[in-house]
């Protein structure tokens, strides 16, 4: 016999962690892009990208709880999160000898950064770095067309309503990204949503948003409570009914979603009032 044909085989070696929960989102769509769903065994229960994940996988967490026993049931060898709001899950996982993984990342260049992260973490930086490069030439694209636009509308964006939450830093980003500018940089800076309420609307008035953009983490946006605030009337979003909800999903978790769909939409709405709205 052929002494070469006498020798298996072997397959690639596949590397990382070969059962992952999921306890946000975000790494459930990444893993989804990259082709490694096969390693996610379990998700958080607020997945929506991509849609057939909530049909493939249990859903074992929520964000700041987590069916720990299911999850312990699923045998994962990784558990991937993400911020201090998780911390309480993360050290329960890991007491009972699960690694986990809480990612912080705050801005557009950081979630870039994750998506390489955990490509890297389960053995295809190079697959990672590649969808890294086309999420970032999509931003590339929409700053472009929001540089040729005649004017910038001043932006709120309200996380909460009560009390009011203003954004986080890579929604302001992404606001500057589509054309805009976030009335409040130096409260998107905070990590914390605490960091960021805002005493009362005085100042929100003062800076005269044009627009204002709705993101009420999973509850409805309602542009008629907020245009009937009193002391909001003359408020230019208000008086020119400038008052548009982004879905949470695609905004408000730092992951692929954000990038595309959540900074589509809000370029969508920032480009049609720079071009219709006249000077004041």
């Amino acid at each position: 016999m052929d002494a070469a044909a006498a020798v298996p085989v072997s397959t690639p070696a596949r590397h990382g962690p070969r059962r992952i929960v999921c306890l946000v989102e975000e790494p459930t769509e990444v893993l989804y892009a990259l082709g490694e769903q096969e390693r996610i065994v379990g998700i958080s229960g607020f997945t929506v990208r991509p849609p057939r994940a909530r049909r493939e996988k249990p859903k074992v967490s929520a964000f700041t709880s987590a069916k720990i026993d299911a999850i312990l049931a699923l045998k994962p060898d990784f558990a991937i999160g993400f911020s201090d709001i998780q911390a309480d899950i993360a050290a329960e996982l890991v007491r009972r000898g699960v690694e986990v993984w809480i990612a912080n990342h705050r801005s557009v260049g950081e979630i870039l950064d994750y998506v390489r992260r955990l490509g890297a973490l389960v053995g295809c930086a190079a697959k990672a770095e590649a969808y890294a490069g086309e999420l970032q030439r999509g931003i590339d694209r929409i700053a472009g067309q929001a540089a040729l636009l005649p004017r910038r509308p001043r932006v709120y964006f309200e996380e909460w309503d009560e009390p009011r939450i203003s954004g986080i830093r890579w929604v302001a980003e992404l606001v500057r990204i589509a054309g805009g500018d976030d009335i409040f940089p130096e409260l998107a800076a905070e990590p914390l949503a605490k960091q960021r309420i805002l005493a009362d609307d005085d100042e929100i008035i003062r800076r005269a948003p044009d627009i204002v953009f709705g993101s009420w983490c999973g509850k409805k946006f309602q542009p008629a409570r907020v245009a009937a605030r009193p002391g909001w009337q003359n408020v230019p979003a208000v008086r020119d009914g400038e008052l548009h909800e982004i879905k949470s999903p695609i905004i408000l978790q730092p992951g692929p979603a954000a990038l595309t769909d959540g900074l589509r939409a809000l370029h969508t709405h920032i480009a049609r009032w720079a071009r219709t709205t006249p000077d004041s």
